[in-house]
């Protein structure tokens, strides 16, 4: 029906005659032409109809947006003076010869400059996906997933399928379950990603796997989640952290010279320690240049119990970031942040502004001046760096809560005030603690596959809290691109593993018998890692959400309003799985 794509007619086919298929983007009449705008998912070219050609003149005057339609013409050049540089088909139109109406449209219940709420637009997602920088969005992605297919062939990985129905294993979320009717009672869940299959291929001697899969995970939403969505995950065997990491890494960087022309370089290693220090959290984005400066041991003598108190404790942390120029503050704007850091539990924001740094501790300003004190206030601008003009905001309390406040207000003030340099600031962070401690508890802060750095079984059991991880995530711009881990290829550690975390052997024999059948039969030293394919498209694309990047997207409550799903069971279908639903209605 067609001979090209919209986008692809250039000034190399003047004088050839053409047949394209499309949308009208836009009809416009001037002076008695029609020139019809006609879309497809490779561009926009211009149709002009003149006015000689009576019968097909009054059609073209007749189609309005969003009609699909066909045209036949001649390419040829644009009038002087006409040229569109802001088009890849801005040299050229067509003069058209013919135009048959394949489907007409009433007018779109989306307004294409996306003046739409986002309900409106993912119930008409097939509208909304015409719409160019969708389009392109998607196109983009399909070209990342090819060139991800190409690397990874290239250095001989296997794509390989594991299963949609499977077991329920803890990962963090809660399990999709999918009733069986041939097994009344019984349930498969869907994959929360497909770690112990890829971890059995390992032992299955493919060597190298990858796949590009759904996951599903049944979990609060927010921009950069959704109950399914698709991950790039890689395993091999016989290499260590640093052999995956190279391998990764390689492929990012491939991946941004090819889609974007952007050179990302060498990624620079930070440990998780260093990281929550400096930037208060694991994925910390380097465009920011502020940093958390820690102060407990210059204010841990000060009459101020505020600071004084987290600074004699053990578990406590007084810190502070310098803002440069942040002096112009109004303190209008410090309470607003006083306000936003007590989200995360702070009880206030201290803050002090060098006003003049060649006067001394007579060109500082802060309420709290009094309390430090001349020694301790010059310690801290010293420290810091502080020069005229700027101001400093202290945390002091729980190490959990000033870590985290001070991070989320490092992020907000980068944002704020303008702060972030560079385009793309990439970083491995490895080195992560085995185990986080809640409540007596321990809990793998990556997964229970994950292996300690340089342990046995034995010095594991003995000093669980000081275990590190050998484990390493990529991050970009302050967004974890993947994660993975060296895994655990032998039984007796993976048994103590399970341990730890307070999974009893009987309990550990129902969730994971098969693995731990499995790494009884020469299991070899196998590790991987696994990409969020949204985030990085996300990211790639400038797009604020994974939504706009996924062509049939969820809900931030999971529903979809297009299909209008989740929706209510057919009863027959649920008395053939011998389910009963229970609905409570709430008192009036």
């Amino acid at each position: 029906m067609r001979t090209d794509y919209c986008g692809n007619i250039n000034a190399s086919f003047i004088g050839q005659e053409v047949t394209l298929c499309g949308w009208v983007n836009k009809r416009r009449d001037l002076g008695g032409v029609i020139f019809l705008d006609l879309r497809d998912r490779e561009g926009i070219v211009q149709v002009v109809y003149d006015p000689d050609l009576n019968e097909l003149f009054e059609l073209a005057n007749s189609v309005r947006s969003e009609f699909c339609v066909q045209i036949t013409g001649l390419v040829r050049a644009r009038p002087a003076g006409q040229v569109n540089k802001d088009m890849s088909t801005g040299e050229i139109e067509i003069l058209g010869k013919a135009l048959t109406v394949l489907n007409k449209s009433p007018a779109l219940p989306l307004d294409w400059n996306q003046e739409n709420s986002e309900e409106q637009r993912l119930k008409y997602r097939y509208l909304d996906l015409r719409r160019p920088i969708m389009s392109d969005r998607i196109k983009f992605r399909a070209k990342v997933t090819s060139a991800v297919r190409q690397y990874l062939e290239a250095d001989g990985f296997l794509d390989i399928e594991t299963p949609i129905l499977t077991k329920a294993t803890p990962e963090g979320a809660r399990d999709y379950l999918v009733p069986s009717r041939t097994h009344k009672g019984e349930f498969f869940a869907l994959p929360q990603s497909p770690q112990l299959f890829k971890q059995l291929l390992m032992m299955s001697g493919m060597d190298r796997y990858y796949q590009i899969v759904k996951c599903f995970r049944d979990e609060d939403l927010r921009a950069d989640r959704q109950p399914e969505f698709t991950q790039i995950d890689i395993e091999t065997t016989f290499l260590d952290a640093s052999g995956v990491m190279k391998i990764t890494e390689g492929l990012i960087r491939d991946l941004f010279q090819k889609m974007l022309n952007v050179d990302l370089g060498e990624f620079p290693h930070m440990t998780f320690a260093d990281a929550m220090r400096r930037y208060g959290s694991d994925k910390p984005d380097l465009r920011n240049p502020l940093e958390l400066v820690d102060v407990a041991d210059l204010v841990k003598d000060v009459e101020f119990k505020v600071f004084a108190g987290p600074a004699n404790d053990p578990k406590g942390r007084v810190a502070v970031i310098k803002v440069p120029g942040g002096a112009t503050l109004s303190r209008k704007n410090i309470d607003d942040y006083g306000s936003f850091v007590g989200i995360y539990g702070a009880k206030g924001l201290a803050w002090m502004k060098v006003n003049d740094l060649d006067k001394g501790v007579e060109g500082i300003q802060s309420p709290i001046l009094k309390f430090l004190g001349e020694e301790v206030a010059m310690g801290i601008v010293n420290r810091t760096g502080a020069q005229s003009g700027d101001i400093i905001l202290f945390g002091a309390d729980s190490a959990n809560v000033v870590t985290e406040a001070m991070g989320a207000l490092r992020l907000k003030l980068g944002e704020d005030l303008d702060l972030l340099e560079g385009e793309w600031k990439p970083l491995w962070v490895v080195d992560f603690p085995m185990f986080e401690e809640v409540d007596g508890h321990f809990h793998a802060l990556h997964h229970p596959f994950t292996a300690p750095r340089d342990m046995t079984p034995q010095e594991l059991a003995e000093n669980p809290a000081t275990a590190i991880s050998n484990a390493y995530d990529m991050v970009l711009n302050g967004v974890e691109l993947g994660g993975g881990s060296v895994r655990i290829h032998d039984q007796q550690m993976q048994s103590q593993v399970f341990k730890l975390l307070g999974i009893s052997d009987d309990e550990a024999q129902l969730k994971f018998g098969f693995l731990l059948e499995a790494l009884k039969f020469g299991a070899p030293p196998h590790a991987g890692l696994a990409f969020g394919l949204d985030r990085l498209v996300m990211l790639m694309t400038g797009a604020t959400s994974i939504r706009d990047v996924m062509a049939f997207p969820k809900t931030t409550t999971a529903a979809c309003p297009l299909t209008d799903a989740p929706s209510a069971a057919n009863p027959d279908q649920l008395k053939e799985l011998s389910i009963a639903t229970v609905i409570e209605k709430k008192a009036d």
